[in-house]
């Protein structure tokens, strides 16, 4: 064998060991926030005021220390990865994606999800996983090129794909949310990072469908209207939502801001207040990923009071405004499961209830992200719900309609900030 083929072989082997050990780490990593959330209800349950002494100092300390030492593990990890995209090949990108700044970011999401915050793993697993795919290509042979953007590219859906466990809406996500196009040398190294990212997160966690598999019932030309109310109401929130976030990270004049800029960490214990007690009113449904009553909304085997859309979404504004590291995809979509459950309730759809809530998951998520394409797949793909593929699609485009309306694209408006600083 030709001495350039073998440098081929052994680079490839070296990408895949890459994706191999991305899904390893994720699937840790998800175990890791599944833990700390269940140690928060557990001291929760136990010492109900706790949380109000606790997350505070949690909060301050993670602040504290990113800002001081890995300033890039702040914030949800999607904008830091699409911002490492934006810089030319020469350019150091240590400071937005490396193996301290991956370790670090979950460490500190599994913390603050410990101490109540109400944040998810999945943007932070994008981040992660870039990290960690970046890294590897050190080890590459001298005759064996990739360019590191495909790398980190493949990388952040690797993360998220491993992160649901939705290998399609991973590679839609990829192409719709941190490249904004598709490279035809980009397609073997995402797929194949894709692909084994997830045989190994079968593996250790089985097959699974995230939410399980959701017994909608029979889809008739009803949903039209539904699907009309759940766009436009999931634009419009979901518009607002990314629209203060983007307003306090462009520090527009106000006392607010001033405050925040003049004293970070005493901001921080101030939103922590505010999710802890949001957290004491709502009896705990404020606080973690929201995953588990989303998944009880889901089965139809909870009904959720009225106001835990709300609680959940200021709870998931502020966490993220407190400038502790964490996503925001899990709480998007546990809050449009809340619009959806309320709206069903207003509108007397009682008997698709759960058509609902999978709609408005669908529609608030692309109304925050304006990415319709991986909102309505990823939905799709963590139901189980085929049958709903028309219905996702057309509520996930209305909202991100709607949305541009009152808001920039989040995450893009994120990582230009990030490149200008």
């Amino acid at each position: 064998m030709p001495l350039v083929n073998f440098h081929v072989w052994i680079g490839r082997m070296i990408v895949w060991s890459a994706a191999a050990v991305t899904g390893l780490v994720i699937v840790l990593f998800a175990r890791a926030t599944e833990r700390a959330t269940a140690f928060f209800y557990d001291t929760q349950l136990a010492l109900w005021w706790l949380p109000l002494c606790i997350m505070p100092a949690v909060g301050i300390f993670i602040v504290w220390f990113t800002r001081t030492w890995v300033s890039g593990a702040a914030g949800s990890g999607i904008p830091q990865t699409i911002a490492a995209l934006q810089y030319e090949e020469h350019q150091s990108i240590s400071h937005l994606v490396s193996i301290k700044i991956a370790l670090t970011k979950m460490l500190f999401v599994s913390m603050g999800l410990a101490a109540g915050f109400s944040a998810g793993r999945e943007g932070p697993s994008v981040q992660v996983g870039a990290s960690i795919m970046h890294a590897f290509r050190k080890y590459f042979p001298a005759h064996f090129y990739v360019d590191p953007k495909h790398l980190i590219l493949a990388g952040g859906a690797a993360g998220i794909s491993a992160a649901f466990n939705t290998p399609l809406a991973g590679i839609v996500f990829a192409i719709e949310e941190l490249s904004r196009k598709f490279e035809q040398k980009t397609n073997g190294v995402m797929i194949t990072a894709i692909v084994l990212s997830g045989l190994v997160s079968m593996s250790l966690q089985g097959n699974y469908t995230y939410f399980g598999s959701l017994n909608v019932g029979a889809i008739h030309t009803e949903i039209m209207l539904p699907v009309l109310i759940c766009g436009l109401v999931c634009g419009v929130s979901g518009g607002m939502f990314s629209r203060t976030i983007i307003a306090f990270t462009e520090q527009l004049p106000g006392r607010i801001t001033t405050f925040r800029t003049r004293h970070p960490l005493y901001w921080t214990g101030v939103c922590a207040l505010i999710v802890a007690s949001l957290g004491i009113v709502s009896h705990g449904a404020a606080n973690g990923s929201g995953y588990l009553l989303t998944k009880a909304m889901l089965n139809g085997s909870i009904n959720e009071t009225w106001y835990y859309p709300l609680v959940k979404y200021l709870s998931t504004m502020f966490t993220y405004l407190s400038g502790i590291p964490g996503g925001i995809f899990a709480p998007a979509l546990s809050i449009g499961a809340g619009i959806g459950y309320d709206l069903s309730s207003v509108l007397q759809y009682h008997d698709i209830a759960i058509a609902f809530s999978a709609l408005c998951m669908a529609g608030f998520l692309a109304g925050v992200t304006q990415a319709p394409i991986t909102s309505f797949i990823i939905v799709m793909e963590m139901i189980d719900g085929h049958e709903m593929v028309i219905s996702l699609m057309a509520v996930s485009l209305m909202a991100t309609v709607t949305s541009r309306i009152f808001s920039r694209p989040l995450y893009s408006i994120l990582a230009i900030q990030l490149v200008k600083k």
